[in-house]
């Protein structure tokens, strides 16, 4: 940033920040994992581009039917559509956002209309944000092609829409960010968002138990609800369109003023809280516990668990602490049992009988309860060195292996897993029936070889592709996304493997051959988590800058 005055001008600024991110992307190429990250990407964006251009024809088919055919309220539905997904992804998908931490500018001598337009255009670069657009564009083209006319209003109607959405997110973020800056307020914003995606998975099975039974207050209330609708954004610009089409330009300009108003208010409510991280908002943790000189004085004294190395019980002991005072962690260990109960709950007891296939093979709710506690493992399995962050250092100066610490965190995976095994059998005990004794067993050794395969793809993932975990910002990946991708590939060969062995079994009519199959699979697997173990002191020594120069990255 050398050469820019106390005062510079925006275009410099941007051109500086811009020419400084294509720099850093070119010196990216460099490495492997940096090319590894531009294939991943570029798979995303070929992936992310089909779910545009497909939704964008598809909504565009549908806003001219309803245009041509006189039902152009409908495109409020659209319109919902197309608001809940642009809101609603980004914290669905956090592994495939923008992550890229433009705060770091504020170092520098950057005025704040540049900071504010560069926080925006970061922000933006998210999938969410382009397939928006391109479904924004096509409802656009849907609408001119039914009234050529209306082409240009509507246009600017969707115009000013698409900057809310984009307004919407970009303040929904800053906040949140506000509120994950404190331990406190972490937490607690953490288990109500996920309460919030618990209660809303059961949504589904509830309408589809009780959806059977009409009210006749149903369509009164959905009258009383219509108005309240029809005031919110997706509504407006709805209503903005509809009317201009039935020729009352007085009312669309009316619901086309209010809607930008309500653009209006979100920037306000952006531009409050950029400005304060602007100009120097520094927010601190939770002050620190005081101890007693009892407690100072006190030695506590580590786990020593018997037949297991002091360095490996120490990391052990190191992660239990770490997950046990995550929330969000503690929330999204349960879940599999939450997935049994939405099965349960969904139509198996209602007539609709045949609609939820657990109900015509409960033996399969223990395999399926164990697979999705296996996939939300991994998580923490490809990338366990992301948490330590700057602590990563400490692992070079102290008198402990690598492979060490490995076991360490690999042994609390395990020992995470068996535990949601075992809290699984109890949950398909309880809500179905028990399982039998060969699925039981098959379904144990199956989870063994996966659990196997996966801690080694994820030891070395988590050497050459480690990322820093920021619990204090949102919406930003877990893992870089050339890891996400393989740990996608991984997932895929192992269900691969597992789906040809059942397939096997259930050829032979012997569940237990496929128990067989997956102990050979389990010792092939543990055959080559031993030799990476054996491996992993000398690949992170000559690492060591790369891993710390990413994990300790402000």
């Amino acid at each position: 940033m050398a050469g820019l005055s106390s005062s510079p001008d925006m275009r410099g600024q941007l051109g500086a920040v811009a020419r400084v991110r294509f720099q850093l992307f070119v010196n990216g190429l460099r490495t492997i994992r940096g090319r590894l990250e531009v294939v991943a990407r570029g798979i995303m964006f070929l992936m992310f581009g089909a779910a545009g251009l497909g939704g964008s024809f598809g909504l565009g088919v549908a806003a001219w039917y309803f245009v041509s055919h006189g039902n152009v309220e409908w495109i409020a539905i659209l319109l919902w559509v197309v608001f809940l997904f642009w809101q609603l992804f980004p914290l669905m998908a956090s592994a495939f956002s923008e992550n890229v931490d433009s705060s770091n500018l504020l170092r520098f001598p950057l005025s704040f209309p540049s900071y504010f337009l560069i926080r925006l255009v970061y922000g933006s670069l998210d999938p969410s944000t382009i397939i928006g657009c391109l479904w924004l564009l096509g409802l656009t083209i849907g609408v001119g092609i039914a009234q050529p006319s209306l082409f240009f209003w509507a246009a600017l109607v969707l115009f000013v829409f698409a900057i809310f959405n984009v307004l919407l997110a970009r303040m929904i973020f800053a906040w949140i960010e506000r509120w994950l800056a404190q331990r406190r307020t972490r937490e607690i914003l953490g288990a109500v968002f996920f309460i919030f995606i618990i209660c809303f998975q059961f949504i589904g099975p509830l309408m589809s138990r009780y959806g059977e039974h009409r009210h006749p207050d149903a369509s009164r209330v959905t009258a009383q609800a219509l108005p309240y609708e029809r005031a919110l954004p997706p509504g407006l610009a709805a209503a903005a369109i509809a009317r201009a089409v039935k020729g009352a330009f007085a009312p669309a300009l009316g619901a086309f003023a209010l809607e930008s108003v309500y653009a209006l208010a979100v920037l306000w409510l952006l531009n409050v809280r950029l400005r304060a991280q602007y100009t120097g908002e520094n927010l601190s943790e939770t002050a620190a516990r005081k101890t007693s000189p009892k407690e100072k004085n006190a030695l506590r004294l580590s786990w020593n668990i018997s037949g297991v190395p002091g360095p490996v019980a120490a990391m052990l002991e190191k992660e239990v602490h770490y997950l046990s005072r995550s929330g969000p962690m503690l929330f999204t260990f349960i879940m599999p049992v939450v997935i049994l109960l939405i099965f349960r709950l969904g139509p198996a007891g209602t007539s609709a009988r045949q609609s939820n296939f657990l109900s015509h093979a409960p033996d399969l709710a223990f395999p399926v309860g164990a697979a999705y506690a296996l996939l939300i493992l991994t998580n923490l399995v490809y990338n366990c060195f992301g948490a330590d962050a700057v602590g990563m250092q400490f692992y070079y100066v102290c008198p402990v292996r690598f492979r060490e610490i490995l076991m360490g965190k690999n042994l609390t995976h395990a020992l995470l897993l068996a535990c949601e095994v075992v809290m699984v059998w109890f949950a398909v005990c309880f809500m179905f029936h028990p399982p039998a004794v060969d699925v039981t067993l098959a379904t144990v050794t199956g989870v063994a070889f996966a659990l196997l395969l996966n801690l080694t793809a994820g030891n070395l993932l988590s050497i050459y592709t480690p990322k820093k975990i920021d619990y204090g910002a949102f919406g930003k990946q877990r893992a870089s996304t050339a890891t996400v991708f393989a740990s996608l590939g991984i997932q895929f060969a192992v269900f691969g493997l597992a789906a040809v062995t059942l397939l096997i079994a259930r050829v032979f009519g012997r569940i237990w051959l496929a128990a067989f199959i997956f102990l050979i699979l389990a010792g092939v697997a543990a055959i080559a988590y031993a030799l990476v173990l054996k491996r992993v002191d000398r690949v992170a020594l000559d690492r060591r800058d790369a891993i710390l120069a990413e994990l300790s990255r402000a």
